[in-house]
């Protein structure tokens, strides 16, 4: 994804340092910034619509307001390039410029704080000050269309979700063993699915399966093997969260694949505990509490199904 770093009007520089200083002359104002081009490499000028990736400090006198460096662990920000909407702001710099080019941009405080609503006037940050400068550096790293990185980002995630996938299924037989022991200690009888998760249902509920796109609540306890629990809307001591119903759209993505999986098993009024192996649950990235590839045990009841809202023709899914 695409991240832009600053807010204009707010931060309204963010600066890269150590840059080479072959000065190129004097400042050059330009749609209410200064800029000095202390590198100038050959090559095409950035355009409208690029993406750049840029590493960029930012400073209000002795004050650091942004490093990209320190922000993202060595990684260049990435931004789109785009028509500026007003003055004062540091992207303006970006089409004076070309891969393997470092500049320096100054913008005035006045400038900035014209461009602030009104109803924001009072809520300046301490470093906004009347008659002070933002003083930038930008180093550009790289420069692509917007197609090409597209498809650069498209094949890495590919490349991603590949090393993920057989991760998972070089785990999947080792979490499988761990869950049909525990359910064997425990003299447990659980039915398994096609994923490789495991679930037993206490209370069978009422009416018709739960049908993907269904807005169900759901009060759930999660723990690990060893009986941890590490979330609960029904002990307000695990989790904090209250006791008030969890509420998602079933096949949403807005839970982990076992739970949205476990919970299209059943119906309103439904009592069921899911067995997720970790790829089903957290993988490797698992919070810190439960740990990574952990295999994770939900006690679930549904509250409540009820059917998603009606789309009107042509309107966009609600996010």
């Amino acid at each position: 994804m695409i991240r832009k770093i600053v807010s204009i009007a707010l931060i309204g520089a963010v600066l890269v340092g150590n840059t080479a200083c072959n000065s190129n002359g004097g400042f050059k104002k330009f749609k209410g910034i200064e800029y000095n081009i202390v590198k100038d490499a050959p090559g095409e000028n950035i355009k409208i619509g690029d993406i750049v990736e840029f590493h960029i400090i930012a400073k209000a006198d002795t004050m650091e307001l942004a490093d990209s460096r320190k922000q993202q662990n060595g990684k260049p920000a990435v931004i789109r390039v785009d028509e500026p909407k007003g003055s004062g702001q540091f992207q303006s710099v970006f089409t004076k410029l070309s891969a393997g080019d470092s500049c320096l941009v100054e913008i005035s405080c006045d400038t900035m704080i014209k461009a602030i609503p009104p109803q924001q006037a009072g809520q300046l940050p301490p470093w906004l000050k009347k008659g002070k400068k933002i003083k930038v550096s930008i180093a550009v790293v790289s420069v692509k269309s917007e197609a090409d990185y597209k498809k650069e980002m498209e094949a890495k995630q590919a490349e991603a979700k590949k090393e993920a996938d057989q991760k998972a299924a070089a785990q999947m037989p080792i979490d499988d063993k761990l869950i049909q022991d525990y359910l064997a200690k425990n003299n447990i009888k659980a039915t398994k699915t096609a994923s490789g998760l495991y679930y037993t249902i206490k209370t069978p509920g009422t009416g018709a399966a739960i049908a993907q796109g269904q807005m169900v609540s759901m009060k759930y306890t999660g723990k690990t093997l060893d009986g941890k629990a590490f979330d609960s809307n029904v002990d307000t001591a695990i989790g904090h969260h209250g006791t008030d119903p969890l509420k998602f759209p079933v096949g949403a993505h807005q839970m982990i694949p076992g739970v949205d999986e476990g919970v299209a098993l059943l119906k309103k009024g439904s009592k069921a505990t899911l067995f997720l192996p970790s790829p089903l649950a957290y993988g490797e990235q698992a919070p810190p509490n439960i740990g990574p590839n952990a295999v994770l045990i939900f006690d679930v009841e549904i509250t409540d199904v009820k059917d998603a809202p009606k789309q009107e023709p042509g309107q966009m899914p609600a996010q």
